[in-house]
């Protein structure tokens, strides 16, 4: 899943960040209004948390241009103002998805961008499998000819991404999109690291062939 933060309070949008790239999740950040419509005309996000009192481009402009385009991510709204009337007027006149108050539990806000992503149109299968792999999406869980496997964040989010391409090469550029962020250097060994540990707890079970020039993908 990729996430898009829109925050200008750094600190916060730093801890949001971090929060969520231990859940697995693919996270920017944009710190003004103007900068969070353009990352999403460059890239597909799932889900756009938005704050509403954004520099040079407001959060609610910043959701009404979103809501033009014929694919826009699922907006969850963050704001200060809690009233039942801001929260109808977000949910409402703004077309947001859904609106947080803030402060917030953070628990509450993983819950609620998982919740988002599951709208989105044609979801995947809730279990992947891939001859002796399960791989159950709703629990996180992995098992490997019915036996539980411990994966690390990371590990389980490159099993994902292989696992749906069910045998064909994932390149290693899409792995970076979708499992890190803008910020990781193409250059590091941080996708073979996590793809070498992967290989190694899988065993026998299933190998994990790499393409030249083209990424991994699963062999059974």
């Amino acid at each position: 899943m990729r996430v898009l933060v829109a925050e200008d309070h750094r600190v916060l949008a730093r801890t949001i960040a971090t929060g969520l790239r231990r859940q697995a999740m693919a996270v920017d950040i944009a710190a003004t209004g103007d900068e969070a419509e353009r990352m999403c005309l460059l890239t597909a996000y799932d889900v756009l948390v938005l704050d509403r009192d954004l520099p040079v481009m407001s959060g609610d402009e910043v959701c009404r241009r979103l809501r033009e385009l014929t694919d826009p991510p699922r907006i969850l709204m963050l704001t200060a103002a809690g009233e039942l009337t801001d929260r109808i007027y977000g949910l409402t006149a703004l077309g947001a998805d859904d609106y947080l108050a803030k402060p917030f539990d953070f628990t509450e806000l993983v819950a609620r961008i998982r919740a988002l992503s599951r709208r989105a149109p044609k979801p995947p299968p809730a279990v992947l499998s891939f001859g002796a792999i399960t791989l159950d999406e709703v629990r996180r869980e992995v098992f490997v000819d019915g036996r539980a496997l411990e994966l690390s964040p990371k590990e389980t989010a490159v099993l994902r991404l292989l696992l749906r391409a069910a045998g064909a090469p994932v390149a290693h550029d899409e792995l970076v999109r979708t499992v890190w962020d803008e910020h990781l250097d193409p250059r590091t060994s941080a996708v073979r690291t996590t793809v070498s540990r992967l290989r190694g707890k899988l065993g026998d079970a299933c190998l994990i062939l790499a393409d030249k020039g083209e990424g991994y993908r699963l062999c059974d």
